[in-house]
């Protein structure tokens, strides 16, 4: 049996997907390189590592399929991060705090779209043998809980950054002092 020719916009799809997963672990290891919370810099570490491994099967789900990686296109998600970089975020000399919270949606965006690059995947896997349906049922979770992990943090990235009652966060861990009007873990009550 000869190899199926990939369908036009599965080769389009699975490419624009690759494209942003090139540009996808650089921002959770810069912001790990910057962060004052050693427990927080190691879990972008491994969400970096994690994001990385997502990118290699998803180059192993379009070899599967028969779907050519476009060069081309890689190097633009790559360049695309770099200029991102540029952005100065209120300052020009030294990374500004706002930096953590847009790459951290930044991430969220990416892990978001790459739960629904799996899920959509599954539904291709139910109709085509090639693609490995256990494998992307796993990619699938663990790109919900890495979302779920981005949202938590988030959440105090945007307390601690966005604050205008001059509330301190101490020592850089990522929570805000507790009291009133807080909840266990230092957030704001209304989250």
């Amino acid at each position: 049996m000869s190899p199926r020719k990939p369908a036009q916009p599965l080769s389009s799809y699975l490419n624009d997907h690759l494209t942003g997963a090139f540009g996808g672990a650089a921002p959770a290891r810069r912001t790990a390189g910057a962060h004052g919370d050693p427990r927080r810099a190691a879990d972008l570490r491994s969400l970096a590592r994690e994001v990385e491994e997502d990118r290699d099967a998803l180059v192993r789900t379009m070899n599967r399929l028969g779907v050519p990686v476009r060069h081309y296109r890689t190097w633009l998600g790559v360049a695309g991060e770099r200029i991102g970089r540029l952005k100065p975020n209120g300052t020009l000399l030294h990374r500004a705090p706002l930096s953590d919270l847009i790459e951290l949606e930044a991430m969220r965006t990416g892990v978001e779209g790459e739960a629904a690059l799996w899920q959509a995947l599954r539904a291709v896997a139910d109709h085509d043998p090639r693609p490995d349906p256990a494998e992307l049922d796993r990619l699938a979770r663990r790109a919900l809980d890495q979302a779920r992990t981005l949202k938590d943090w988030h959440r105090t990235v945007s307390a601690e950054v966005l604050s205008t009652d001059g509330a301190s966060v101490g020592g850089g861990t990522g929570r805000r002092a507790g009291g009133a009007g807080s909840d266990a873990r230092g957030l704001p009550s209304k989250w």
